[in-house]
């Protein structure tokens, strides 16, 4: 059911035009807010570039914009805006729309492509801290009562695999002084990022705890774990509205992953043992998690507000097998093209969003079903060869997805 009565806030969504900023903008409108979509289309740039198009077949974002006019009856804003290079052209939209939230996704996503190559390295923390940078300076220079709500990782804590419930945001500590005495801190938790990508998230943390401390920013930086799913209700309402479906080495998650392999019977690529645990949404559960960031900011001189927007953990090898199992498809493990732990263990809190309500999609509620549906549906449009991981995280590992190690059934 669509809320059509008065507008509940002025959103910009930095980065809409994405894989998570896309069905957030929809969702956003859909729920009475005044939402524009920031955008310099990069993604569809990287896909150019890696030759590595959707799954799912995306429309233009002007046809996107009106597709969900037509269905729904609200108006979305687009600006394209590169925000990591136009400060001015950022600071003039800030101030001319003067929005109540700024969602920030306007970062490059990929950890593997941000280890591709230098060119990938440097484009990645160029675009992804100058972007968030920009936007903390130009709200601080206008002095303007801004939200910002990021969307972080869940791989700057690392993946230690030390059995510790990892919290959210912060590790309180008791720090010695030379007398003896101990004095409580709470601490930023200390992050151990797992390539480029992740470390400019570590990065934005840092940015943030300034901003939020010097010129008293309302931030939220929400950690979040692998995303799994394509679809929401709002996109589900039109073709044009359909989401992206990466399935390439750089790009696809690795569920999302698995479940393309099974559709055009294309073996299970596990990296390594398979050991290694993460942390999962639905990209239905992002959309909502968001949406209750924005509901409940932090107060103005409050610390950054940290959420670990994640609902359940898995390991690599155990997904594999529950493909395999729905779908008949074989597993091969192949040589793991990361520098990371073959196994660990991963414990989350995520109170915070089930205090405010969040009743989770998990792999259990039967929309692995519908995923599967769209990997058949357009099983035609994969290119096989752009689905083994090539981008390495050191230049003498060995081609590694391309090499089987063992099978399995």
């Amino acid at each position: 059911m669509f809320l059509l009565g008065a507008v509940m806030g002025n959103i910009l969504v930095i980065g809409g035009d994405g894989f998570c900023g896309w069905p957030t903008a929809l969702h956003l409108s859909n729920l009475g807010h005044e939402v524009t979509i920031v955008d310099n289309l990069s993604r569809r740039a990287i896909a150019d570039e890696l030759g590595a198009q959707s799954l799912t077949p995306i429309a233009s974002i002007e046809d996107r914009i009106a597709a969900w006019q037509r269905v729904s009856g609200h108006q979305l804003g687009f600006v394209n805006l590169d925000v990591a290079q136009d400060y001015d052209g950022l600071a003039a939209v800030l101030n001319l729309l003067k929005p109540d939230t700024v969602i920030h996704f306007g970062e490059q996503r990929a950890a593997p492509y941000s280890m591709k190559g230098p060119r990938q390295k440097r484009y990645t923390v160029d675009n992804n801290l100058n972007g968030t940078h920009n936007l903390l300076v130009a709200i601080a220079e206008l002095k303007l009562d801004i939200h910002v709500v990021h969307l972080g990782t869940m791989g700057v804590y690392g993946y230690d695999g030390d059995g510790l419930e990892i919290p959210e945001g912060y590790l309180d500590v008791k720090v010695e002084t030379p007398d003896g005495r101990l004095l409580p801190r709470s601490i930023l938790y200390p992050t151990n990022p797992g390539s480029v990508y992740h470390m400019t998230k570590s990065l934005d943390q840092l940015l943030f705890q300034f901003y939020a401390k010097n010129d008293q920013i309302r931030i939220t930086d929400l950690h979040q774990g692998i995303v799994w799913g394509t679809q929401t209700d709002e996109t589900r309402l039109d073709d044009a509205l359909i989401n992206r479906f990466d399935y390439d080495g750089d790009y696809g998650t690795v569920l999302n992953r698995f479940l393309i392999e099974a559709a055009i019977g294309y073996p299970l690529t596990v990296h390594g043992t398979g050991g290694q645990t993460r942390a999962f949404i639905n990209i239905q559960d992002t959309v909502r998690c968001i949406a209750l960031a924005v509901a409940n900011p932090p107060e103005r001189g409050e610390r950054v507000r940290v959420r670990n927007q994640m609902t359940e953990t898995h390991r690599v090898r155990d997904l594999a097998a529950l493909v395999a199992k729905i779908t008949g498809a074989r597993v091969d493990r192949v040589q793991n093209p990361r520098l990371e732990a073959a196994e660990n263990e991963l414990f989350v809190s995520n109170r915070s969003f089930i205090a405010l309500g969040l009743e989770p999609i998990t792999l259990s509620n039967g929309l692995l079903a519908e995923t599967i549906e769209i990997s058949q549906r357009f099983a035609d449009r994969v290119d096989r060869s752009k689905i083994p991981a090539a981008s390495l995280w050191r230049q003498d590992m060995p081609e590694a997805a391309s090499h089987t190690i063992k099978k399995a059934s």
